[in-house]
Protein backbone atom coordinates (compact mmCIF):
# COMPACT_ATOMS: atom_id res chain seq x y z
CA UNK A 1 0.00 0.00 0.00
CA UNK A 2 2.84 2.43 0.87
CA UNK A 3 4.55 1.74 -2.47
CA UNK A 4 1.33 2.68 -4.27
CA UNK A 5 1.19 5.99 -2.37
CA UNK A 6 4.83 6.69 -3.29
CA UNK A 7 4.06 6.01 -6.95
CA UNK A 8 1.06 8.36 -6.77
CA UNK A 9 3.28 11.09 -5.26
CA UNK A 10 5.86 10.58 -8.02
CA UNK A 11 3.14 10.79 -10.68
CA UNK A 12 1.85 14.01 -9.10
CA UNK A 13 5.35 15.52 -9.18
CA UNK A 14 5.74 14.52 -12.84
CA UNK A 15 2.40 16.15 -13.67
CA UNK A 16 3.37 19.36 -11.84
CA UNK A 17 6.69 19.39 -13.73
CA UNK A 18 4.77 19.08 -17.03
CA UNK A 19 2.62 22.07 -16.06
CA UNK A 20 5.78 24.11 -15.42
CA UNK A 21 7.22 23.03 -18.75
CA UNK A 22 4.06 24.01 -20.63
CA UNK A 23 3.48 27.39 -18.92
CA UNK A 24 5.34 30.55 -17.97
CA UNK A 25 5.21 29.52 -14.30
CA UNK A 26 8.55 29.03 -12.53
CA UNK A 27 7.29 27.34 -9.35
CA UNK A 28 4.27 25.40 -8.11
CA UNK A 29 3.65 24.50 -4.49
CA UNK A 30 0.89 22.17 -3.39
CA UNK A 31 -0.27 21.03 0.05
CA UNK A 32 -2.66 18.18 0.68
CA UNK A 33 -2.92 17.07 4.28
CA UNK A 34 0.61 16.34 5.50
CA UNK A 35 1.98 16.17 1.96
CA UNK A 36 3.73 19.28 0.67
CA UNK A 37 5.26 19.39 -2.81
CA UNK A 38 7.08 22.31 -4.42
CA UNK A 39 8.34 21.99 -7.98
CA UNK A 40 10.46 24.77 -9.46
CA UNK A 41 12.52 25.46 -12.54
CA UNK A 42 15.44 27.81 -13.06
CA UNK A 43 14.77 31.35 -14.26
CA UNK A 44 15.70 30.66 -17.88
CA UNK A 45 12.73 29.66 -20.06
CA UNK A 46 14.63 26.70 -21.54
CA UNK A 47 15.50 25.17 -18.16
CA UNK A 48 13.97 21.82 -17.36
CA UNK A 49 11.75 21.59 -14.25
CA UNK A 50 13.63 20.64 -11.10
CA UNK A 51 12.15 18.93 -8.05
CA UNK A 52 12.73 21.26 -5.12
CA UNK A 53 10.86 19.77 -2.21
CA UNK A 54 8.50 17.01 -1.32
CA UNK A 55 7.76 15.67 2.09
CA UNK A 56 5.37 12.97 3.19
CA UNK A 57 4.20 12.18 6.71
CA UNK A 58 5.86 8.77 6.74
CA UNK A 59 9.46 8.84 8.04
CA UNK A 60 12.17 7.80 5.62
CA UNK A 61 15.30 5.97 6.77
CA UNK A 62 18.41 7.96 5.87
CA UNK A 63 21.29 6.01 4.38
CA UNK A 64 24.12 7.25 2.23
CA UNK A 65 24.62 5.59 -1.17
CA UNK A 66 27.43 3.15 -1.84
CA UNK A 67 28.86 5.50 -4.47
CA UNK A 68 28.18 8.94 -5.85
CA UNK A 69 26.30 9.27 -9.15
CA UNK A 70 28.57 9.70 -12.15
CA UNK A 71 28.96 12.81 -14.34
CA UNK A 72 26.79 15.22 -12.34
CA UNK A 73 26.02 18.64 -13.75
CA UNK A 74 26.95 21.58 -11.52
CA UNK A 75 24.03 22.88 -9.46
CA UNK A 76 23.20 26.52 -10.15
CA UNK A 77 23.86 28.80 -7.20
CA UNK A 78 20.91 30.74 -5.83
CA UNK A 79 21.05 33.66 -3.43
CA UNK A 80 21.98 32.47 0.05
CA UNK A 81 19.35 33.05 2.71
CA UNK A 82 21.67 32.72 5.71
CA UNK A 83 25.35 32.84 4.79
CA UNK A 84 27.99 34.39 2.55
CA UNK A 85 26.50 36.05 -0.57
CA UNK A 86 28.65 33.81 -2.82
CA UNK A 87 27.86 30.59 -0.95
CA UNK A 88 26.47 27.64 -2.90
CA UNK A 89 22.99 27.00 -1.58
CA UNK A 90 20.74 24.00 -1.36
CA UNK A 91 18.48 23.62 -4.41
CA UNK A 92 16.05 21.50 -2.39
CA UNK A 93 14.84 20.39 1.01
CA UNK A 94 16.53 17.21 2.19
CA UNK A 95 19.32 15.65 4.20
CA UNK A 96 22.90 16.66 3.51
CA UNK A 97 25.69 14.08 3.31
CA UNK A 98 29.35 15.14 3.18
CA UNK A 99 30.62 11.65 2.29
CA UNK A 100 29.51 9.00 -0.24
CA UNK A 101 28.99 6.38 2.50
CA UNK A 102 29.18 6.38 6.30
CA UNK A 103 32.63 4.75 6.39
CA UNK A 104 34.17 6.78 3.53
CA UNK A 105 36.19 10.00 3.66
CA UNK A 106 34.42 13.28 2.93
CA UNK A 107 34.07 14.31 -0.72
CA UNK A 108 36.21 17.40 0.06
CA UNK A 109 37.80 18.94 3.14
CA UNK A 110 37.93 22.63 4.00
CA UNK A 111 41.08 24.08 2.46
CA UNK A 112 41.14 21.58 -0.41
CA UNK A 113 41.48 22.69 -4.02
CA UNK A 114 38.41 21.60 -5.99
CA UNK A 115 37.62 21.70 -9.68
CA UNK A 116 34.41 22.86 -11.29
CA UNK A 117 32.01 19.90 -11.34
CA UNK A 118 33.59 18.07 -8.37
CA UNK A 119 31.00 16.61 -6.02
CA UNK A 120 31.24 18.43 -2.68
CA UNK A 121 28.24 16.79 -0.98
CA UNK A 122 24.91 15.05 -1.57
CA UNK A 123 21.40 16.18 -0.68
CA UNK A 124 18.98 13.29 -0.29
CA UNK A 125 15.36 14.05 -1.11
CA UNK A 126 12.65 11.46 -1.63
CA UNK A 127 15.19 8.61 -1.44
CA UNK A 128 17.22 10.17 -4.27
CA UNK A 129 20.79 11.33 -3.69
CA UNK A 130 21.45 14.55 -5.59
CA UNK A 131 25.09 15.57 -6.06
CA UNK A 132 25.90 19.16 -5.14
CA UNK A 133 28.89 20.11 -7.23
CA UNK A 134 31.43 22.90 -7.31
CA UNK A 135 30.18 25.66 -9.63
CA UNK A 136 33.78 26.83 -10.16
CA UNK A 137 37.35 25.77 -9.44
CA UNK A 138 39.03 27.12 -6.33
CA UNK A 139 39.64 26.52 -2.65
CA UNK A 140 36.83 25.09 -0.51
CA UNK A 141 36.97 27.75 2.19
CA UNK A 142 33.84 26.93 4.21
CA UNK A 143 31.27 24.19 4.72
CA UNK A 144 28.15 25.51 6.46
CA UNK A 145 26.41 22.17 7.15
CA UNK A 146 27.23 19.04 9.11
CA UNK A 147 27.15 15.51 7.79
CA UNK A 148 23.67 13.92 7.91
CA UNK A 149 21.96 17.22 8.71
CA UNK A 150 18.67 18.57 7.37
CA UNK A 151 18.77 21.44 4.88
CA UNK A 152 16.09 23.72 3.49
CA UNK A 153 15.86 25.28 0.04
CA UNK A 154 18.27 28.23 -0.06
CA UNK A 155 20.36 27.21 2.99
CA UNK A 156 24.07 27.93 2.54
CA UNK A 157 26.04 24.72 1.95
CA UNK A 158 29.62 25.72 1.13
CA UNK A 159 31.86 28.45 -0.23
CA UNK A 160 34.56 28.20 -2.88
CA UNK A 161 36.98 31.12 -3.25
Amino acid sequence: MAASKGNNDLELIKELAKVLDQTDLTEIEMKKGDLKIRVSKNGSPSAAPQMIAASAPAPVAAAAPAQAPSAPAPMPAVESKDGHPDAVTSPMVGTCYLRPSPDADAFAEIGAQVKEGDTIMLVEAMKTFNPITAPKSGKLSAVYVEDVSPVEFGDSLFLIE
